[in-house]
């Protein structure tokens, strides 16, 4: 399975998402959307559908895609698992630079 973080930081792909969280869009739409050629939108679609981003179910001639949300969940747990590392840092963060702002007041005196 390809690297998801490699997969989402394609801008293009990042902007085909975005138009497909409202949901299921035929490649034409996407192409209108996100003013990419047939070709390219296809191209990328190809990817995310590849790394289980989207699904695709074909209507007659119509190829219509919609995103999968199990990716998104994972995605959310893995971030979720670092964010209690970040938000401790960013508290220390907060509180040292209080501290620095009341020595620096103090020294103004």
């Amino acid at each position: 399975m390809p690297d998801v973080f490699q997969v989402l930081a394609d801008p293009t792909r990042r902007r085909l998402i975005d138009a497909l969280r409202e949901g299921e869009r035929s490649v034409n739409e996407l192409v209108e959307l996100v003013d990419i050629g047939q070709p390219g939108v296809s191209r990328q679609l190809a990817i995310l559908e590849g790394a289980d981003f989207v699904i695709v179910r074909p209507e007659g001639r119509r190829r219509l895609y919609s995103l999968r949300p199990e990716p998104f969940r994972e995605l959310s747990q893995f971030v979720t698992a670092y964010r209690t590392i970040w938000e401790g840092r960013l508290d220390r963060f907060a509180a040292e630079l209080d501290r620095r702002r009341k020595n620096n007041k103090e020294k103004r005196k």
